[in-house]
């Protein structure tokens, strides 16, 4: 699967980080925030992505929302304050990506999407009470994205696609 995220400034970055730590989760990518998912995300549409992105920025966002998705893959995550930007940058991407890309996932399409970032994923019920305990309560935390990017699930590369300006390099 590939996705498109947002990575978080390293203020951020570290206050999602110190969450994982006291929760005892790690991941292989950094704290982030997904705005689609698909089989393939191939060099058209990224191309597209970068055109508009580079005239369009991610706006910043809170995360200030404890919450869980309750499934098989029981998922506990940080979610994001919703607001019309935020909502009218979604639906930009997902328009350029419309029919350029495969086996897109419903999870991530316009109506559907909750903006989050996974604190703790594929965890018993008895383990998500444990965590949400250990989590909450949580302080909002301001994300200020530093770069948009897709991300290779399986092999692990990450295509940056825009970068801001004020932001080191990785």
């Amino acid at each position: 699967m590939q996705a498109l995220v947002a990575f978080f400034d390293d203020e951020a970055d570290a206050a999602v980080r110190e969450l994982w730590q006291r929760l005892g989760t790690t991941y292989e990518f950094p704290p982030h925030v997904t705005y689609a998912v698909a089989s393939t995300i191939g060099p058209k549409a990224r191309k597209e992505l970068r055109e508009d992105l580079s005239r369009l920025w991610v706006p910043d966002m809170w995360l200030h929302n404890l919450g869980v998705f309750s499934a098989s893959d029981n998922v506990l995550y940080l979610g994001a304050v919703v607001d019309a930007e935020l909502l009218a940058v979604h639906s930009a991407i997902h328009d350029v990506l419309a029919g350029k890309v495969r086996n897109p996932s419903a999870y991530y399409l316009p109506g559907s999407w909750i903006p989050h970032c996974t604190l703790a994923d594929n965890v018993s019920d008895d383990e998500m009470k444990s965590l949400f305990a250990k989590a909450f309560p949580v302080s909002p935390i301001r994300v200020r994205v530093r770069e948009v990017s897709v991300v290779d699930t399986q092999t692990g590369e990450i295509d940056t696609l825009v970068r801001k300006a004020s932001t080191a390099p990785r």
